[in-house]
């Protein structure tokens, strides 16, 4: 069984589409892929170090995600069956949390390189890496819009939303007493679901932050929330059953 959390993502795929995962069932984090349905689980890399975080790319060819196989957190890619594993990002501080565009042609992440956690763009093959934060605050988990033209990510525990540049920062959350995580957007860009660490729930809001409102309500954690294809149902990971699943 899992005894850490899993970082689900739903892809399209044959039929109902496919999803991918990070479990410690092997004893260090791992990146998987299944069905929809939950069978034919496959283990797509193995290595001695932290594999996690996985994003399908649009056309669900490639899988972007984190590992800590280099000098510190990197951003990875590779193909969708686990081959021609690639780094991208190679700096002594943290990059993770990346996010594809839409268009596949770009990847967002979070990094500390400049010593606060900002958030970067990059082209798809890791090349022209540039800030489009400039905070003293914690900017974190970004997640592009369907239609490319805005941004979602986390500072300070709240959600925010900015335009692709970086410009037009614009916070749509506002309770101190919550620390909110990892914006998804439906794929018509107009709600956008996040989890919290305050009470471990999971919760919908309009894309202007309008209309929040809770879907999960129980004593466990549920977090990563990960719309599917058709905007029809959630998936994500939760402890309610002790350990985490999917």
């Amino acid at each position: 069984m899992m005894t850490t959390l899993p970082f689900p993502a739903l892809g399209a795929g044959p039929k109902d589409g496919l999803i991918v995962f990070t479990s410690d069932r092997d004893g260090l984090f791992e990146i998987y892929v299944m069905n929809a349905d939950g069978s034919n689980q496959t283990r797509l890399t193995s290595n001695s170090f932290f594999d996690f975080g996985p994003r399908w790319s649009p056309d669900a060819s490639r899988i972007v995600f984190t590992s800590s196989r280099g000098m510190a957190f990197d951003v990875y890619v590779m193909d969708a069956d686990g081959s021609n594993q690639t780094q991208l990002t190679s700096d002594p501080s943290s990059d993770s949390s990346p996010d594809w565009s839409p268009d596949g042609s770009k990847i967002a992440f979070e990094s500390n390189r400049d010593g606060n956690y900002e958030i970067y763009v990059m082209d798809a093959d890791g090349s022209n890496q540039t800030r489009i934060t400039t905070n003293p605050a914690f900017d974190a988990m970004p997640a592009w819009s369907p239609d490319g033209s805005k941004i979602a990510f986390v500072s300070e525990g709240e959600i925010y939303v900015m335009d692709a540049d970086g410009s037009n920062q614009t916070k749509l959350t506002d309770d101190p007493l919550q620390t909110r995580e990892n914006p998804a957007w439906a794929s018509d860009g107009s709600r956008i679901v996040f989890a919290t660490l305050g009470n471990g729930d999971i919760y919908l809001m309009n894309a202007d932050g309008t209309g929040l409102m809770p879907l999960t309500d129980d004593f466990a954690t549920d977090t990563f929330a990960t719309w599917s294809p058709d905007d029809t149902k959630l998936l994500f990971s939760s402890n309610r059953g002790g350990d985490y699943d999917i």
